[in-house]
């Protein structure tokens, strides 16, 4: 998987673009953000539940999280994670 060119996509749709790394075992959970949000698995086992539904993406699946869902993210897997994510950039 190439990032820089994952980035590069999101950045012509309007979205930022970062890497995340979580721990084995970490979870956020119950976030909302007034922005739509992109989200990417590059390496691992991570869980996305986006407004009570849960989605196990494989890496490389992207998912948008909509603006005003409610959101949790879980490292299931027993190695770090690595993902992508990205935020609808405002325009004025």
């Amino acid at each position: 998987m190439n990032i820089e060119q994952v980035c590069r996509e999101w950045d012509r749709r309007g979205f930022s673009c970062d890497v995340w790394v979580y721990p084995p075992g970490q979870r956020w959970e119950d976030y909302v953000h007034t922005t739509d949000e992109l989200v990417l698995v590059v390496e691992g086992e991570v869980e996305f539940e986006i407004a009570g539904l849960s989605h196990r993406p494989p890496p490389g699946e992207t998912l948008l999280i909509p603006a005003g869902a409610p959101h949790s993210v879980r490292n299931l897997g027993a190695a770090q994670s690595r993902w992508l994510y990205g935020y609808r950039r405002r325009t004025e």
